[in-house]
Order: structure tokens, then C-alpha cells, then sequence
């Protein structure tokens, strides 16, 4: 049984657009390898720490939305452990109603973006 799946993770600030791109791809890869189905990305971009962490203050912030087997988590996290790139994650299992409260979050959020599309076209 897949159950939903949010991870975020924060990637070194001194990596390159491509270097970032790439290792977003990597997770993205090992969790398709893993049979995951990956339901939505958001990428943060660049956001300032409130405390130094590896004595940098400032890093890339990734967001990925996934139904996966539990099994796969322990391994996904050692990969997260394993790659220098990564300064922090948080892998969480959403509930229903977490799973529910993003849906409806990412659906507002589309509508609010096609909405100024629109509004864009027309000025």
C-alpha cells in the first residue's frame, strides 16, 4: 500500500542553478527507480536561516510531494545523508487530512496563478 509522502530538504548555498537542478533530479530519480509516484515539486529558492547551519547562513529549499512504499524511506534518507549537498531534510507521512489541506493549497494556488495570467494578458 503507497502511502503520501512530503520531503523537504535544503541544499548547500554554494552550488550553481545547474548543480541544484541535478541534485533535485537525483532524489526525483532514485524515488521513480524506487516505484514512487511524484505528485507535485515546489522549489523555495533561496531562503536566509534564522541560526548558521554548517556555518552558512542561507540555502536552497525543495519541496517534493510523493505516494511511495514505507519501505523505501530509510533508504531515501540515507541518500539524503549520504550526499554533501544536502545541509538538512524532513521526510513526513501525511495523513489524509495533511494530503487533503495540500490538495486544496496547490489547487487555490493554480487558480490564483492563471487568475493573474489572465489579468496579465488583458492589461
Amino acid at each position: 500500500m503507497l502511502n503520501h509522502y512530503e520531503t523537504v530538504f535544503i541544499m548547500t548555498p554554494v552550488l550553481s542553478e545547474e548543480q541544484m537542478k541535478e541534485t533535485v533530479k537525483k532524489f526525483e530519480s532514485y524515488l521513480l527507480e524506487k516505484g514512487a509516484e511524484i505528485l507535485h515539486q515546489e522549489n523555495w529558492g533561496l531562503k536566509k536561516f534564522e541560526y548558521p547551519i554548517e556555518k552558512k547562513n542561507t540555502g536552497f529549499y525543495h519541496l517534493i510531494q510523493f505516494d511511495a512504499e514505507p519501505s523505501i524511506i530509510k533508504d531515501f534518507e540515507l541518500q539524503y545523508r549520504r550526499d554533501e549537498k544536502i545541509m538538512r531534510y524532513l521526510t513526513v507521512s501525511l495523513d489524509k487530512h495533511a494530503f487533503a489541506y495540500s490538495e486544496k493549497r496547490r489547487k487555490l494556488r493554480k487558480e490564483k496563478q492563471q487568475k493573474e495570467e489572465k489579468e496579465g494578458v488583458i492589461l
